[in-house]
């Protein structure tokens, strides 16, 4: 094996495989990368057995071949590297890569490319393309609210639902619910319900900004692996298998009181509660006070034996008077992707669900429980 490619391209693709590498290895070989020279392209992989990313560097190949390097390693050894034409080889029959870069030389041992955990290939079924910068606000609205604990697998996943040339997410863990709608251009002979991990949704958000070329996801034959796929990069994950929850008829159909102001502002007046909320059981407290020609949202927090804040803001607010408390993380969660713009909340009662949406479009909503404290 034998090639050269520029540092810049390198690192690049390096950090893009980087992701899917595994944290706490079960098997050694998903602590490494694999890298393989192909033609006129450098290939390279990564996986932790649930999800997989796979990327394509332009170099310069003179012979090809594979081997596995540490990720770690060969991550932090490039990126230290200038800017400049990397030389790579390995010799025949040897796991050992030796690396020349301007007056920088490195020797890293390896493993055989053949005990890599092959990566998933998917080349059949319908292919659904997704505009990228719609996607990436779709996964960045709703990836959050997943669960991260593993008590309830399929709360780990983002919900995939398709039909009628709509694309809706949907992810919960159990104390709030996110759900987003995305318009599409194709028509499916049959609807398609998945779950995807998050974080390999959240990974693939992360790559999208600079993306002008359509995302295409396409499924399995078993529908038990998704692939997203788009410009050089490939992203593979293992679904997840069981029934999401039904969350319909998790979101009011009304409400006593309704509050619309500015994001921003809320937001900034969220962090600043938080400061005495981290001492007082994380909770923020929302009362909602309507006035002749608008109103007065009030934010405040308390930490036992320390202090206690409030902060308030003018808002349009109809119905009765309203208070409700949240967990502050929920809420700072959710105002860090509606900040800019009006946001409508919108209560039932301090003992009922507080639902927020964007006030200029109807395309997302996100339920919060509340939490239960003494007035």
């Amino acid at each position: 094996m034998k090639l050269a490619v520029q540092q810049e391209a390198l690192k690049r693709g390096l950090d893009i495989v980087g992701r899917a590498v595994a944290s706490r290895p079960t098997l050694p070989q998903t602590s490494h990368v694999l890298l393989s020279a192909e033609e006129d392209r450098l290939k390279l992989a990564a996986t932790n057995l649930q999800i997989a990313l796979t990327s394509w560097v332009g170099a310069r190949v003179e012979e090809p071949g594979a081997i596995t390097i540490p990720a770690r390693l060969l991550s932090e050894f490039v990126s230290s590297l200038p800017s400049a034409e990397i030389d790579f080889s390995v010799a025949a029959r040897s796991r050992q890569a030796q690396i020349v870069c301007a007056r920088n030389e490195a020797s890293i041992s390896g493993m055989d490319a053949d005990d890599f955990p092959p990566i998933p290939s998917i080349t059949e079924g319908d292919v659904i393309r997704l505009e990228p910068q719609a996607l990436r606000e779709a996964v960045d609205h709703v990836g959050f609210a997943a669960a991260t604990d593993d008590s309830r697998p399929v709360l780990t996943g983002v919900q995939l639902k398709i039909e009628e040339g709509r694309l809706t997410l949907a992810g919960a863990d159990g104390f709030r619910l996110a759900v987003y709608h995305l318009d599409i251009a194709e028509l499916l002979p049959e609807p398609i319900e998945i779950i995807v991990p998050a974080r390999a949704l959240q990974d693939l958000g992360r790559l999208l900004p600079e993306q002008d070329e359509p995302v295409l996801l396409q499924l399995n034959s078993a529908r038990s692996q998704v692939l997203l796929k788009f410009s050089d990069i490939e992203l593979t994950a293992q679904l997840i298998q069981g029934t999401f929850p039904s969350y319909q008829q998790l979101v009011p159909s009304e409400y006593q009181t309704r509050a619309i102001m500015d994001g921003g502002e809320f937001l900034r007046e969220v962090k600043t509660a938080a400061v005495f909320a981290r001492d007082g059981s994380g909770i923020v407290r929302v009362m909602l006070r309507p006035e002749d020609g608008g109103g007065r949202v009030s934010v405040s927090a308390r930490a036992d034996e320390q202090g206690e804040h409030e902060g308030q803001m003018d808002a349009a607010i109809e119905g009765e008077e309203g208070r409700i408390a949240f967990n502050n993380r929920y809420l700072q969660d959710v105002l860090q992707v509606l900040e800019k713009g009006k946001v409508r909340l919108e209560t039932t009662g301090p003992s009922n669900p507080g639902v927020f949406r964007p006030d200029e479009r109807e395309n997302y909503v996100h339920v919060i429980m509340p939490m239960f404290v003494q007035w």
